[in-house]
């Protein structure tokens, strides 16, 4: 089984971007989503991606954002990807794809079957989709640190590139990847000692751990 890639999402300060670089991940995330306790703004997001260039992928989370918004985001945090995580459209991740010339990632809540299945819908339109956790109705749509049952995705084979998400953590991540194959694994609760503040062991004990499935 081929070594997954690590993406640490909700990357807010420098020492989580240096722990996340020196456990070889391949992307950092950047939220820019005001109600989430890891939102950025773009001046914060600019002197992270400063930091990141060259040493690690820099991707823009956001949710149900204009084209004003993201493209602020693309500015001044030179973003390598755009992740959508709101109800974004297959049409509208494919205008964003063509408009920004960045490769678009789309996550989409998984508690059934029939939630994977609903993936196929984005082929052609997005580079990766990322199965997550559906999140309670009115709760935010992600870094909630909830899970759902990996069997679901166990060794997708649909039309897209693939990526795991949705309450990894050091202590889970192994088996996670030994029961989907994910190419990708996604945490970002998963290594906070409190929401939106990462803690730098727990960053190199979940690399560690993937590297190691």
């Amino acid at each position: 089984m081929p070594i997954p890639e690590i993406k640490i999402c909700g990357i807010s300060e420098p020492l989580a971007l240096d722990a996340a670089i020196k456990g070889r991940a391949a992307y950092a995330g950047f939220v820019f989503f005001p109600p989430s306790p890891r939102n950025i703004t773009p001046a914060q997001a600019a002197a992270l991606s400063a930091r990141a260039q060259g040493r690690i992928g820099r991707v823009g989370l956001f949710v149900d954002a204009d084209d004003a918004t993201i493209g602020e985001a693309v500015s001044a945090a030179h973003l390598d990807v755009l992740q959508l995580h709101g109800k974004e459209s297959p049409e509208r991740a494919a205008q964003l794809r063509a408009r920004f010339a960045l490769p678009v990632w789309k996550a989409l809540p998984v508690a059934s079957a029939a939630d994977v299945a609903g993936a196929q819908a984005y082929a052609g339109a997005v580079d990766r989709v990322l199965f997550d956790a559906r999140t309670p109705k009115g709760a935010l749509p992600g870094g909630m640190g909830l899970s759902f049952d990996w069997k679901l995705v166990a060794d997708w084979k649909g039309a897209l590139a693939w990526g795991l998400a949705g309450g990894l953590t050091p202590e889970n991540v192994s088996q996670a990847v030994q029961i989907t194959g994910a190419a990708l694994v996604d945490t970002s609760s998963g290594v906070e000692s409190a929401p939106g503040v990462k803690d730098v062991d727990r960053i190199a004990a979940f690399c560690l751990a993937a590297r190691s499935a």
